[in-house]
């Protein structure tokens, strides 16, 4: 039986307190992690691999299904405000479309063409990087997608929470994060989503500072969209330029992000 579907380590759930049941589910999630931990030699070697592509214009790909493919839509759409890039540079596909993100839509994981007819539709080439998701490692739509992915010479890596899945063996870098049985037996939106968020999130922030997005340790690129965000890039400007508020903001404004601002003040 795969991990991800044995019994939870608790039973006669609905016999605890609340109290009970919160700290059962926090004793669950301090595990998360530690497998996450385990995993950083994989996905060191991805992200590895990813940067060079990137920086001849490669994508990456995120796919899944359910809960994996809402983790990999939702942190493909930080990507922009954040770093300023592009919503073309991280993509995240999920099976059924976008009328998964909120609706169960039946069958759409089972269908082991269409991931890669999708990726085809988005011109995949070898420069970019398919990434499957799952907890189980038997998604059909994500399997399809990285074998079509590898047999066309592009890169492919997956997040799994059991050892040797099927999908794992279509990956070139399989990061298998081992999290064990969930509090709710077999509802991988718990632990092995939270693990999945974690890694997802560690893989494109690496990315991102690799490819010169941040400076220092600040979001120097990110999009100025709402007022607590301008705040903080004039903030940033104040600190290292030295000026007072509201020039800093003018500036700020004028060339619509943090880098741009300074790079341009400092060559005037």
């Amino acid at each position: 039986m795969q991990i991800t579907e044995q019994p939870s380590l608790y039973d006669h759930l609905e016999k605890k307190s609340v109290r009970e049941i919160l700290e059962d589910i926090n004793q669950e999630d301090q595990k998360v992690a530690l497998a996450v931990q385990k995993a950083i030699p994989q996905i060191e070697e991805l992200v590895n691999q990813i940067v060079p592509r990137m920086k001849q214009g490669g994508r990456i790909f995120y796919m899944g299904a359910g809960t994996s493919g809402r983790l990999g839509v939702l942190d493909a759409s930080e990507i922009p405000p954040t770093f300023g890039m592009s919503p073309n540079w991280i993509i995240g596909l999920i099976a059924g479309g976008d009328t998964a993100l909120r609706n169960p839509v039946e069958g759409a994981e089972d269908d082991e063409n269409r991931g890669w007819e999708e990726l085809v539709e988005h011109q995949i080439n070898e420069k970019d990087t398919v990434i499957g998701i799952a907890a189980s490692g038997t998604t059909p739509y994500v399997i399809g997608a990285l074998r079509e992915a590898r047999k066309h010479g592009v890169l492919t890596g997956c997040i799994t929470s059991n050892p040797d899945s099927p999908m794992a063996a279509e990956a070139d870098v399989a990061i298998e994060m081992i999290v064990g049985p969930e509090y709710v037996t077999g509802s991988s939106r718990m632990k092995s989503g939270t693990g999945q968020k974690m890694i997802l999130n560690m893989i494109s922030t690496s990315v991102m500072i690799q490819l010169g997005r941040v400076k220092g340790n600040r979001m120097v690129n990110m999009q100025l969209t709402n007022h607590k965000l301008i705040e903080r890039g004039t903030q940033m400007i104040m600190d290292e330029l030295g000026l007072d508020h509201d020039r800093a903001q003018k500036l700020l404004l004028l060339h619509g992000s943090v880098k741009k601002a300074i790079d341009a003040y400092q060559h005037s």
